[in-house]
């Protein structure tokens, strides 16, 4: 630790992210079991020490960008405090698994992610909480210290993170046979500017990004908005609209019968990397050697 982070209480900065965590003043205190006086007072004191304001007293209360740094910061000494109880022996006597959080975006989870943490060893216990975010947005929840790891699209390390290369997600353009003889019979330029799309969120601009290959503006403003990645694909086989589909997924269904790829020559390969805090902690290391085999298995290189 740096002499400029070891002028920061860590008792201030450990409220600070109690506040956070909890949502309110009042909830942080029944956490820490002191007064909502003393929160405020040690956040106050927090945010004179660093001249910055750190908090946005809305409800949830939510980090200011200096304030997230200092989030990342406490949580990273608490991680590398679980870790040398663990290795002093310490923490198999207070019963506690270790807590690894990781963002992950949802065709991962829904395809290779979940298979690589069953193949951590049983000890040391670890427990796992995985935060849904889109790829290209999970890198924002490192920056803001809500986790400690993320499967990303970014190669640009967020600060204080390493960076290594996962592999490439392959996405083809699929419809229900159905829907593809209906909607997608003549020019592609043209059928996919009214054709109904499947879209997993209002942040999905993916199959707008497809269209627009075929120098459209986007897709159809006809949109099924389905959040679940298992739920898009069985909205796309079903025919309710056209979609880009993880390959993991749409293998099975276009054996089946159930989709057919309208553009086989044009699939598109997404590039996904893992991001983790640079910190000497053996969990995250071996979730991150764990994560890094599936992939090379699940992933085009």
């Amino acid at each position: 630790m740096t002499e400029e982070t070891a002028d920061l209480p860590l008792d201030q900065v450990r409220t600070l992210l109690a506040v956070v965590d909890e949502g309110t003043f009042d909830a942080a205190a029944a956490a820490l079991h002191v007064t909502p006086s003393a929160v405020s007072q040690r956040v106050k004191a927090l945010e004179q020490r660093t001249g910055r304001v750190l908090l946005l007293r809305t409800k949830p209360v939510r980090p200011t960008e200096s304030g997230a740094v200092l989030v990342r910061l406490a949580r990273q000494v608490a991680r590398l405090e679980r870790d040398a109880y663990a290795e002093l022996g310490l923490s198999g006597a207070a019963g506690e698994p270790t807590r690894v959080s990781v963002a992950v975006n949802a065709d991962s989870l829904a395809t290779w992610f979940i298979g690589a943490l069953t193949e951590l060893p049983q000890e040391p216990r670890l427990c796992f909480e995985l935060r849904r975010e889109d790829e290209a947005h999970t890198a924002a929840l490192l920056r803001e210290g809500v986790v400690m790891a993320a499967v990303t699209s970014s190669p640009d390390p967020v600060p204080g993170c390493a960076v290594r290369f996962l592999g490439r997600m392959r996405y083809l353009p699929c419809a229900g046979p159905g829907f593809a003889a209906r909607h997608l019979g003549g020019p592609l330029r043209e059928a996919l500017a009214v054709a109904p799309v499947v879209v997993f969120d209002r942040r999905d601009d993916f199959q707008d990004g497809f269209a627009r290959r075929f120098g459209h503006g986007g897709a159809s403003t006809a949109r099924h908005y389905v959040p679940t990645s298992e739920g898009f694909v069985e909205a796309v086989a079903a025919g309710l609209g056209w979609g880009m589909v993880p390959e993991p997924q749409a293998r099975p269904l276009l054996r089946a019968g159930r989709l057919v790829d309208f553009a086989p020559d044009r699939a598109v390969d997404v590039p996904l990397h893992w991001q983790q805090w640079k910190l000497d902690s053996p969990a995250l290391a071996m979730v991150a050697d764990a994560v890094m085999a599936t992939a090379r298995r699940a992933l085009r290189r």
